[in-house]
């Protein structure tokens, strides 16, 4: 095995993948991207600009994706743990509107690659959370969608127990749901 494990999804380009971990008692080295080992995969992508965000349990970013100017996105979490999310929004795709979730940790390691065509969201699941994302494009806060996280057509099954907070932005609790958008993908 080489150091990266792509693993496909039932969607068609979404990939978990997991790498080796090389550690001691001084802790542990890993690489997290290497575009020779990810062309031999298959994902041919070129990375523009990094992100990281810091989040409290609860909170619930997305789900987001940017009409114009889409971008892939390789997401990780550096502390805590979250409940990752991508929804496929090609109109043309064979799995259109049809969701993935993945639990990314800073114990498992795990990233998870998201190409363009993706709604893409995450809810925190520890009492807090970093994440950290590569895209294949800007962000360009003027073109900017998104959906509404608990779209009933959607039907994504959050992690939540009775009782549990959601804290959403004021945006996010005004997007719409995914017939109501027009879709460009």
């Amino acid at each position: 095995m080489g150091i990266f494990k792509f693993i496909e999804t039932e969607i068609e380009g979404l990939y978990v993948i997991e790498t080796k971990i090389f550690g001691d008692n001084r802790g542990y080295f890993m690489e997290t991207y290497n575009e020779k080992d990810f062309k031999k995969a298959g994902l041919n992508i070129s990375f523009v600009q990094d992100n990281q965000s810091k989040s409290k349990k609860g909170v619930l970013r997305g789900l987001h994706f940017q009409y114009k100017y889409p971008q892939g996105k390789l997401v990780r979490v550096t502390k805590g743990e979250v409940f990752d999310v991508a929804v496929d929004i090609r109109k043309n795709s064979k799995t259109f509107s049809k969701w993935y979730g993945v639990i990314l940790s800073e114990e498992n390691k795990r990233q998870f690659y998201i190409p363009q065509g993706f709604a893409h969201g995450f809810l925190v699941l520890s009492d807090e959370a970093e994440f950290v994302y590569k895209c294949t494009d800007f962000y360009h806060p003027e073109d900017e969608g998104g959906i509404l996280w608990n779209d009933l057509d959607i039907g994504i099954h959050w992690p939540l127990n009775r009782g549990d907070e959601i804290i959403l932005s004021e945006k996010d609790k005004k997007w719409k749901t995914l017939k109501e958008m027009k879709l460009y993908f």
